[in-house]
């Protein structure tokens, strides 16, 4: 592997982390990335089209569902950001869309992506058929067990799935053979799936996926004459969390995010990241990540293939260290409980990943009477078979 280098864009940092930390053959093609990222997110062609794709491809706006016998089970005023109504059933298209989009106008001839819970894969299976480009999504083999639902829909829809059978074969192992695939592939285009890795990734997943909170923002003024007092969403890398807080972030409203705590913090099978993570650079950019004695990053746990990652997006290590967004754990049986609950209250069968904010929810909010809106994340269609 050739020399890693840094670029030091003030773009590609979010405090003290971020960058580009990558081999010098991805240097380059990431510049260019997040060049025509720049000049073609601002063109009005191209967000034309994105929003055209948004409204009658993915179903947006998602609704916005005043959750009433939640409410009263809380005792606070709880409405659930429905993106697991989106097509393919999570809040991953909304990114995929825009990136294939890109992608397409760079010239691109196949898509690489990872995936732990298989939504991010078939999202990126579904926009790359879209757009008729070959696509090949690299997934732990831990995953595919947990996650064959997904895997066979990621091949109905005409993606090449690789199983990666290193590490604990879960997320962290399928990001490491998709960055190591690109670096021998450059020509490919790596549709990264959440706010991590090197930049530009964490800024542009972070725009694509910003049109939850503005339309929370939109909708929750609507129905209720006021911003909510909580907004709280799960986190594994980022991308749902940061989606959902983007356009919060100046507003005097509570941001609370459920981390995966697995089995408990005081086990190694955890994947608390933010509450127990170190800072370090891992897969290409400067952030929290969880480590052994020895200072290396170390395997993680979840119960929720999608939060089960020992790192986290730059930008959620920048927002805990200002204490701008409050990160805390949940484990696997506390979201399993949350998991079962909102499917026999609401009628509604979360992803277990959404079923982590859930229970965070049943414990910041019990009896405080707030305003407070979920990101409903995912559907669980796929995790009905873990029970």
């Amino acid at each position: 592997m050739e020399k890693e280098v840094m670029i030091e864009k003030e773009e590609g940092f979010f405090g003290k982390f971020g960058g580009m930390y990558v081999p010098a053959v991805l240097a380059g093609k990431l510049q260019d990335l997040y060049d025509n990222f720049v000049k073609f997110s601002q063109e009005d062609n191209f967000k034309k089209e994105y929003l055209n794709l948004l409204k009658n491809y993915v179903g947006r706006p998602s609704p916005l569902y005043k959750a009433k016998r939640l409410s009263e089970y809380v005792g606070s005023e709880i409405y659930l950001k429905r993106e697991d109504l989106n097509h393919t059933g999570s809040h991953k298209i909304n990114n995929t869309i825009g990136q294939i989009l890109l992608a397409k106008r760079m010239g691109a001839t196949e898509i690489i992506a990872e995936t732990g819970a298989g939504q991010h894969g078939v999202a990126t299976a579904t926009s790359a058929a879209l757009m008729g480009i070959k696509c090949k999504v690299f997934m732990g083999n831990t995953d595919t067990e947990r996650q064959k639902m997904n895997v066979n829909r990621m091949r109905l829809l005409g993606a090449e799935v690789i199983e990666v059978k290193q590490g604990q074969g879960t997320l962290k192992d399928a990001v490491d053979a998709a960055l190591g695939y690109y670096v021998e592939h450059p020509e490919s285009y790596y549709l990264l799936g959440s706010a991590v890795g090197p930049h530009p990734y964490p800024t542009m997943v972070r725009y694509f996926q910003s049109v939850i909170s503005q339309e929370i923002k939109k909708q929750i003024l609507e129905e209720e004459n006021r911003l909510p007092e909580t907004v709280i969403a799960c986190i594994g890398g980022g991308s749902n969390a940061i989606g959902a807080f983007a356009n919060f972030l100046n507003d005097d409203v509570e941001l609370l995010a459920a981390e995966g705590a697995g089995e408990g913090l005081d086990t190694n099978k955890t994947a608390a990241t933010l509450t127990l993570g170190k800072q370090m650079i891992f897969q290409g950019a400067d952030s929290l990540c969880l480590v052994d004695k020895e200072g290396n990053p170390m395997d993680s746990y979840s119960v929720a293939a999608g939060l089960d990652y020992p790192g986290i997006g730059p930008e959620h290590a920048y927002l805990k260290e200002i204490d701008r967004v409050q990160y805390h754990p949940v484990t696997d049986e506390e979201a399993l409980d949350a998991f079962k609950l909102l499917s026999e209250l609401e009628g509604i069968i979360p992803a277990i990943e959404s079923a982590h904010a859930i229970a965070l929810a049943i414990k910041e909010l019990k009896g405080k009477n707030k305003l407070a809106v979920i990101n409903l994340s995912g559907r669980g269609d796929k995790d009905v078979h873990r029970l």
